[in-house]
C-alpha cells in the first residue's frame, strides 16, 4: 500500500497494492464525510501506529541509555511538550524510607550505624544491599551526623554565652585596683570636671555626647577615641553615666588619665535629680522584666535542654538572658530629655563602639523636625548585617505586633544616635516605650526576644531620620566578614554582638582597631594583665 498526499492536502490518494493500478482518491477538505473516507483514515491511521510501534521496538533494543531513533527521541520530549514531569529513576522505596520519622533515642548505643560517608560506602560495598536497606542505612548516618551537629553548635553557643555574660578577671582586676586608687590617692578623687567647667555642662554651643557604662575600659577607649578624632576637642563635653558600683573607679580612670582639652563629666545615676524623685518607670519596668525572664525562659540549661528548637532560636534566646539586657545602662536612653533638662541636642554613644573621624559634622545634619538620627539597617552591600527590618525584631504572627507594623519596614541601628531633644519633650516617645515593655510583659515577652531596640523601634516609630551610613558600622561583634579596610574608612564602628574586643571570643582581625585606644604600658593596665590579643 502506498499514500500520496497532495501540497494542497485536501487530497489523499491510496495505492492498493504493487501492480493495481487503480487507485482510491479521498476529497479531504469535502464538507460531506463519507463512509469510504472514514474508512481509508483508519486505514491511514493504522499504517501509522505500526510505523510508530516499530520504531519503539528499535528503541527498546537500542536500550535506555542510547537515543539513535525518532522514536527514542519521541519518548523524550513527549512528556515536556506535553508540559508532564519526567519520572524519577529512584526507587520509591528509596522515598518511603526516608521519609519515615526516627525518634530521638532510637540511635543511642547503636554502633552499627556508619560514622562517616567513609564508612558507609564501604559497608555497602561489602554486601549484597538492596535499596531497602540502602536507604536505612543512609537515613541512619544522616540522622546522626544531624543530631551531633546541632549539639556542637548548641554547645558552641552556651559557651559564648557564658563568655559573652561573664566579667573578665581582667576588667575586675582593674575596677578593684581603681577604686582601691580612689580612697588612696587625692588626685583619683578630683571633681569632674573642675569647677570653672561646670556651665560647659548645660551649654548648646559646645558638641554634648552621651556614654551610659559599667565598664571602665570599654568607656576609656569611646572616650580616647572620640577627643583623639576631633577637630575641635575644646569644643566636646562628655557626660559618662554609671551605676553606683562602677562610679568610683570610673571616677579614678579619668581623673587620673585627663582627656583636655575635652571636658569629661562622670556622674552615677543616684547623681540625677529626677531619678531620685519617685518612680522610674524603666526601672519598674526592668524589675518586672527580669521577674517574668527568671519563670518564663527557665534559665540557659532549660533552654539548651529544649530538642525541638532550632539552634539559631536556642542562641536568639540565649542572648536575651545576657546581663546586658537587664542593665539599666542599656535602658537609660529612653531618659534622656529628663536626665539632660537642659540640653537641646546630644549624640548618644554605646560603649562597644569605636570612633574614627571627627563628629562635629552630626550637630550640621537636618533632623527634619525628627527626633533620632540613626543608620537605616535594611540597605548596603553586606547583607549579612544591613539586612534588618521590623520582622527580624518583632513577632509578626502576634496580632498586636501585626495590626499595628509593616514587616517589610527598615529597621534602624542603637549605639551612635543623634538625639534632638528639643523635638522628643514634643512627643510622647518615653510613655511609648514603656507601654509597649508592659504589652511584652503581659505577653510572656511574646512580642519580641532581645533587650532595647525593639520597644525602641517601636517608640521612635515615625521619628527617625536617616542619616548616611558611614556614620555606624554594624556588626564587628557577631561576624568577621566584614574586612579590616572597610572598617578603618568607617566614621563610626561598632562592636555589637557577643564578641566584645575586651574578651578573648572577640575576632582577632578587627580587634586591633578597638586595641590602638588602649596604652598596654599603663600601670593599672599591666597589673591587671590586659593584653593587647
Amino acid at each position: 500500500m502506498q499514500l500520496y498526499i497532495s501540497p494542497s492536502l485536501r487530497h489523499i490518494t491510496v495505492f492498493p497494492a504493487k501492480g493495481f493500478k487503480e487507485f482510491m482518491k479521498v476529497k479531504v477538505g469535502s464538507r460531506r464525510v463519507s463512509y469510504r473516507m472514514l474508512f481509508y483514515s483508519l486505514l491511514f491511521f493504522t499504517f501509522l501506529l505500526r510505523f510508530v510501534f516499530v520504531l519503539t521496538a528499535v528503541d527498546t533494543i537500542d536500550g535506555e541509555t542510547k537515543c539513535s531513533t525518532i522514536g527514542c527521541l519521541g519518548k523524550r520530549l513527549g512528556p515536556g511538550i506535553m508540559g508532564r514531569r519526567f519520572e524519577s529513576n529512584v526507587p520509591e522505596v528509596i522515598y518511603q524510607v526516608l521519609e519515615e520519622p526516627i525518634g530521638n533515642d532510637e540511635l543511642k548505643g547503636r554502633s552499627d550505624v556508619p560514622q562517616s560517608l567513609e564508612d558507609f560506602m564501604a559497608e555497602i560495598r561489602q554486601g549484597k544491599t538492596d535499596a531497602k536497606t540502602f536507604a536505612l542505612k543512609l537515613r541512619e548516618m544522616v540522622t546522626l551526623l544531624e543530631q551531633r551537629t546541632r549539639t556542637a553548635k548548641i554547645q558552641e553557643y552556651l559557651y559564648r554565652h557564658v563568655a559573652s555574660s561573664s566579667i573578665p578577671k581582667q576588667l575586675h582586676c582593674l575596677a578593684l585596683k581603681l577604686a582601691n586608687e580612689h580612697s588612696t590617692n587625692a588626685a583619683a578623687r578630683l571633681q569632674l570636671p573642675s569647677a570653672e567647667f561646670v556651665p560647659a555642662l548645660v551649654d548648646n554651643s559646645y558638641f554634648h555626647f552621651v556614654l551610659a557604662s559599667d565598664n571602665v575600659l570599654a568607656a576609656s577607649v569611646v572616650a580616647k577615641s572620640l577627643v583623639r578624632n576631633s577637630l575641635r576637642p575644646q569644643k566636646v563635653v562628655l557626660h559618662i553615666i554609671t551605676d553606683r558600683k562602677t562610679y568610683y573607679p570610673m571616677q579614678a580612670w579619668f581623673s587620673l588619665h585627663p582627656l583636655t582639652p575635652a571636658i569629661i563629666e562622670v556622674k552615677a545615676l543616684h547623681h540625677f535629680d529626677w531619678f531620685t524623685k519617685g518612680k522610674v518607670p524603666v526601672l519598674e519596668a526592668m524589675e518586672k522584666d527580669q521577674r517574668v525572664r527568671s519563670q518564663f525562659r527557665g534559665g540557659s540549661s532549660a533552654i539548651v535542654a529544649n530538642n525541638t528548637e532550632k539552634p539559631v532560636v536556642i542562641a536568639a534566646k540565649l542572648q536575651a538572658l545576657s546581663p546586658k539586657y537587664n542593665s539599666v545602662m542599656n535602658h537609660i536612653r529612653i531618659h534622656l530629655p529628663e536626665l539632660f533638662p537642659s540640653l537641646n541636642k546630644v549624640v548618644f554613644l554605646d560603649d562597644d563602639i569605636v570612633i574614627q573621624t571627627d563628629l562635629s559634622p552630626l550637630w550640621d545634619i537636618d533632623m527634619n523636625g525628627k527626633v533620632n538620627g540613626a543608620v537605616e539597617t535594611c540597605t548596603g552591600e553586606d547583607k549579612f548585617v544591613m539586612s534588618k527590618r521590623l520582622k527580624s525584631y518583632l513577632n509578626f504572627s502576634h496580632p498586636l505586633i501585626s495590626k499595628n507594623f509593616n514587616p517589610n519596614e527598615c529597621a534602624w541601628a542603637y549605639g551612635m544616635n543623634i538625639f534632638d531633644l528639643e523635638a522628643w519633650r514634643k512627643t510622647n516617645i518615653s510613655l511609648t516605650y514603656h507601654y509597649w515593655v508592659e504589652q511584652n510583659l503581659k505577653s510572656d515577652l511574646s512580642l519580641w526576644q532581645l533587650g532595647t531596640l525593639p520597644p525602641g523601634l517601636i517608640a521612635f516609630h515615625g521619628h527617625v531620620q536617616v542619616i548616611d551610613p558611614f556614620w555606624h558600622m554594624l556588626g564587628l561583634g557577631y561576624q568577621d566578614n566584614t574586612s579590616f579596610s572597610d572598617a578603618e574608612s568607617a566614621g563610626v564602628i561598632h562592636f555589637n554582638g557577643r564578641a566584645k574586643p575586651w574578651l578573648e571570643i572577640a575576632f582577632p582581625t578587627l580587634r586591633p582597631l578597638w586595641a590602638k585606644y588602649i596604652n598596654f604600658s599603663d600601670k593599672f593596665i599591666k597589673s591587671c594583665h590586659i593584653r593587647a590579643s
